[in-house]
C-alpha cells in the first residue's frame, strides 16, 4: 500500500476519514507512489485543487511522475468530471467507468490498478449525489469481479456525522492516520453485506413508518 507493512489484495476498498490535510496528502501521495513503482495503472480524482496543482504536490512529496511513453499510466482528473460527467451522479455509470479502467488496465498490459478520490464533490448540491452510499456499497461487489485498489478521501471536518457513519458502514477497510506517522487500518467487517439491498430495506421502513404516521 505504501503507508502501511501490511499487505492487501488486489481490489480492496478503503475509507479515509481525515481532519489533517497534510497527514491525508503524504499518505495518500505514498499510496500512489507505491503504485508507480509496482507499475501499475493509476488514476486519481481530484476535488481540493486543480489537476495541475496536485501533480505540483506529487512532485513535492518526491513522487517520481511517469512521463513520456509511460505518462499513461498516471490520470489525474477532476473528481467532479469523473463522477458526474453529465452534470448529474448516477452510481450505474460511474460503476461502469471502474469496471473499464480495470479492463483498460489488462489490455495495456499492466500488472494491477488503483484509484483514489476525493469525496468532498458531493457536497456541492449536485443531482444524484444523495446516492452516494449506495455507489460506495455497490463498488464492493465490483471489486470482486474488477479488482480496482481504492481508497475513498473523507475530510471529517465537511461530512457530518451521520454521513461519516454511513461511509464506516459501506466501507471493509478504513485507515487512520496519527501525526506521528503511525497508521492503522481497520477491518470494519469480516464478512461482505450486501448493502444495496440494506439500503432498499431500510428506505422501504422508513417510507412505511412516514405512511402510517400521516394515517
Amino acid at each position: 500500500m505504501g503507508f502501511t507493512k501490511e499487505t492487501f489484495p488486489a481490489g480492496t476498498h478503503m475509507c479515509l476519514i481525515y481532519s489533517d490535510d497534510l497527514e491525508r496528502r503524504k499518505l495518500i501521495s505514498k499510496f500512489l507512489e507505491c503504485g508507480l513503482k509496482a507499475g501499475e495503472m493509476i488514476a486519481y480524482f481530484v476535488d481540493t485543487m486543480t489537476s495541475e496543482d496536485a501533480e505540483n504536490w506529487l512532485v513535492s512529496m518526491n513522487v517520481d511522475i511517469p512521463h513520456g511513453s509511460k505518462a499513461g499510466q498516471l490520470s489525474i482528473k477532476a473528481a467532479e468530471s469523473t463522477y458526474c460527467p453529465n452534470g448529474r451522479f448516477v452510481p450505474e455509470d460511474m460503476l461502469d467507468t471502474l469496471r473499464c479502467f480495470y479492463r483498460q488496465t489488462i489490455k495495456e498490459g499492466y500488472p494491477g490498478a488503483r484509484v483514489s478520490g476525493e469525496m468532498t464533490w458531493a457536497l456541492k448540491g449536485i443531482p444524484g449525489s444523495e446516492r452516494l452510499m449506495e455507489y460506495e456499497a455497490r463498488v464492493n461487489d465490483v471489486l470482486v469481479t474488477h479488482p480496482v485498489t481504492a481508497i475513498c478521501q473523507y475530510d471529517a471536518n465537511r461530512f457530518d456525522g451521520a454521513t461519516i457513519f454511513d461511509v464506516l458502514r459501506v466501507h471493509p477497510m478504513m485507515i487512520v492516520s496519527w501525526r506521528d506517522g503511525t497508521v492503522f487500518t481497520f477491518f470494519l467487517w469480516k464478512h461482505p453485506i450486501n448493502f444495496t439491498d440494506f439500503y432498499k430495506l431500510e428506505s422501504t421502513i422508513s417510507m412505511n413508518l412516514l405512511h402510517t404516521s400521516r394515517s
